[in-house]
């Protein structure tokens, strides 16, 4: 691949709080249009590294290159025009419990755009319909089980048609069952909008046929980033201790993935 696959690249990147070193150089290229996984135990920093690149917390030192922009470096109308390229779909979803699920999808498109309102209206039923959510528009989010929830989330994210979505955990508080479900669905969204799709999860076992590549954040670097095939066959030691660890014999097996067909 070349500079121009990767719409995102993490260059050395380094983060301390106080004594604790969360992030010592990472290294990470996000292929464009594709679907990559961070994941790692808890306490690895795999939050911590998508606000870097949404540029909410600043490196101590490294890049963060968002289309060859330097992230880290922009301030004020500069950085919220960058910011615009992102969806977010946040760990506990973020729904404002008072607004129907209607006016929840239509938040972004009534703040950050000129749309008349005829047309967001337009443009959250295409939504409703697209995350299965048809006869839900009235209800309010505590009318919902948690993978409806997620699903509302989602459609809010993709309102403003953004070029890469960012997921931070998102099926915490979700039974297996749900959590294949919400996995499949997210999956399903990415090959039809083409959008790229960043997601931080410990949840390997279901997300892993999912995955275009997955990365394995720990001890504050990336120690892999392959394709889930790749991982397989790899003999590296750390990467053979991570997935027996971790998954177990799930990877020999798609039935306990997400199946893509």
């Amino acid at each position: 691949m070349t500079q121009s696959d990767f719409c995102i690249q993490l260059k050395d990147i380094h983060k301390s709080f106080g004594s604790q070193k969360v992030l010592r150089g990472v290294d990470l290229d996000i292929v464009r249009g594709a679907t990559t996984v961070i994941c790692g135990e808890s306490g690895q920093g795999k939050s911590v590294l998508l606000k870097h690149i949404l540029g909410l917390v600043r490196p101590d030192r490294g890049e963060v290159l968002v289309e060859g922009e330097n992230i880290s470096r922009l301030k004020g109308s500069a950085l919220k025009q960058a910011r615009t390229r992102f969806g977010v779909l946040f760990q506990g979803v973020a729904l404002f419990d008072s607004m129907t699920v209607f006016d929840n999808i239509a938040l972004p498109l009534r703040e950050r755009s000129r749309l008349p309102e005829k047309e967001v209206a337009a443009k959250v039923k295409r939504a409703l319909e697209m995350m299965d959510l048809e006869g839900s528009a009235e209800k309010f989010p505590a009318q919902l089980s948690g993978g409806m929830q997620k699903r509302v989330g989602l459609a809010r994210a993709l309102q403003l048609e953004p070029d890469i979505l960012l997921f931070d955990e998102p099926t915490t508080g979700l039974d297996p069952v749900k959590s294949h479900d919400v996995y499949k669905l997210f999956f399903a969204t990415q090959k039809k909008l083409g959008y790229t799709s960043i997601i931080v999860s410990h949840d390997i076992p279901k997300i892993f046929n999912l995955a275009d590549h997955i990365a394995i954040l720990h001890e504050g670097r990336v120690r892999a980033c392959m394709t889930p095939a790749e991982l397989q066959r790899s003999r590296d030691p750390f990467v053979r201790n991570f997935i027996v660890r971790v998954m177990g014999s799930a990877h020999n097996s798609k039935q306990n993935g997400c199946d893509n067909q």
